[in-house]
């Protein structure tokens, strides 16, 4: 069996995120596209003789034990199938946390992905999207990959065409959003209809593979209680916006802010006016829009 293997854990950005209602359960009822990004952690790992989940991480404050869903991945898959012997995982950060990239997410599904072929399971997309769904909404999509309309909490995915080439530049901002402080802010039933992004006409340009016409409809409901918390989102946005984005958004609940660009020279003129103001914050970075899905293929493996 395969000894040690490495894996990409990607990023992404949402591309349109509405929120419907709040269910019963305390899930919200959302509308989303998601998009990998280029932008990703490596995780490494080792299979060990010894019992037990070793978690090591090159990032200040990250957690290195069950608070870590990359730690809890392995352990849902040690449970669920009694795999034998231990498991030593490694992180390098690059992903900024807080920051609505789904970091934390990525993580997880790269252990669920990596230790399907490890320790040889054979799981289905259906299996292992049903494991990842215990950890967290978003670690479906992560484990997968591409572009996708996410409904439900995220769960309910549908694939979509591949994006034409673009960059994106991201700006992390020196300061953190948490999603249960956006969502508590957001109170959905007192949202107007017209603040409600046009996800359906977002969905119908991306099918058509329309990019600059779904830029225009691509909203991001969670910035209204985002910038009563951190008005500075809207200045980021609108230095995007001004150095030429076709779009620019808040990720996820924040606080990372996109800008999308059809023309990559454009896009490093664009990171290097916002350097100029951000420094390291801002970031370019390509889209990844695998054909297919990160699983089965999305592992770098050895044998010792």
């Amino acid at each position: 069996m395969l000894m040690t293997a490495e894996e990409n854990a990607y990023a992404k950005i949402n591309l349109g995120l509405d929120v419907l209602r709040r269910r019963e359960d305390g899930y919200h009822e959302l509308c989303m596209v998601m998009q990998t990004v280029g932008l990703c952690d490596r995780v490494f790992f080792e299979r060990t003789e010894d019992k037990g989940i070793r978690l090591s991480a090159d990032r200040e404050g990250v957690p290195e034990d069950e608070r870590n869903l990359a730690w809890r991945a392995a352990a849902r898959l040690f449970d669920a199938y009694r795999l034998p012997g231990g498991l030593r995982i490694r992180l390098e950060k690059h992903i900024p946390a807080a920051a609505g990239l789904a970091g934390g997410s990525a993580d997880a599904a790269a252990v669920l992905r990596a230790m399907d072929r490890m320790y040889g399971i054979g799981m289905t997309e259906q299996e292992i999207c049903a494991h990842a769904l215990t950890l967290g909404a978003d670690v479906p999509f992560c484990v997968l990959g591409g572009t996708m309309l996410a409904e439900g909490i995220g769960e309910k995915l549908t694939r979509l065409p591949d994006l034409p080439d673009c960059s994106v530049v991201i700006i992390k901002p020196d300061f953190d959003c948490y999603t249960k402080d956006i969502y508590g802010g957001l109170g959905i039933s007192g949202v107007p209809a017209e603040a409600h992004p046009d996800m359906e006409s977002v969905v119908r340009a991306l099918r058509k593979g329309d990019l600059a016409g779904a830029a225009p409809f691509m909203k991001n409901i969670l910035e209204r209680p985002a910038l009563k918390l951190h008005p500075e989102i809207a200045v980021i946005r609108e230095d995007l916006s001004e150095a030429g984005a076709a779009v620019s958004l808040m990720s996820g609940s924040g606080s990372a802010v996109f800008g999308l660009f059809m023309n990559a020279a454009q896009a490093e003129g664009c990171l290097k006016l916002l350097r100029a103001k951000y420094g390291g914050a801002a970031e370019m970075i390509l889209l990844t829009s695998p054909a297919g899905t990160l699983f089965p293929s999305g592992t770098t493996e050895s044998e010792e």
